[in-house]
């Protein structure tokens, strides 16, 4: 589930939360988010943030979507690592996105997720491979449902 459309002015304040380092926005978007995907919190165990590999976090400074996962008023759990650097999703096709982030994550050792109901976070959705590549990696690891919330769809 998604707030909104990716489009207009919400595509230009995401853009400033995620590339402008404006951290202060991740407020009123968690908000948003939180208000749109109240059913899908509900009943959850914890909010899972989509990780950035530590390269292109230490370029960032921050998670976005560990900043948004915190306005959830929900446990948040790190429970995915990412464990290979790969190509900015942006600018690739479908097709070439499932390719790129396939076998990119892995779940933390140090994360319980077994029986857990987990909702995955992230800034924006485009195809969706990069959140299905994460919840297979926490289906697999035992959790018992995995749903996602985004602040914005493509």
């Amino acid at each position: 589930m998604s707030a909104s459309r990716y489009e207009g002015a919400l595509r230009e304040v995401i853009h400033a939360f995620k590339y402008e380092g404006r951290r202060s926005l991740a407020n009123p978007l968690g908000g948003m988010v939180r208000n749109a995907g109240a059913v899908m919190l509900e009943g959850c165990d914890s909010v899972v943030p989509v990780p950035l590999h530590p390269w292109r976090r230490m370029q960032r400074g921050f998670n976005q979507a560990r900043d948004l996962a915190r306005h959830l008023d929900r446990p948040v759990v790190d429970a995915l690592w990412r464990a290979r650097s790969t190509a900015s999703q942006m600018a690739l096709p479908a097709d070439a996105r499932r390719t790129n982030i396939r076998g990119a994550f892995i779940c933390s050792p140090f994360a319980r997720v077994e029986d857990r109901i987990l909702v995955l976070v992230d800034d924006v959705r485009t195809t969706g491979a990069t959140l299905d590549e994460c919840a297979k990696v926490l289906l697999t690891a035992g959790a018992r449902e995995v749903r996602a919330l985004t602040v914005a769809f493509a």
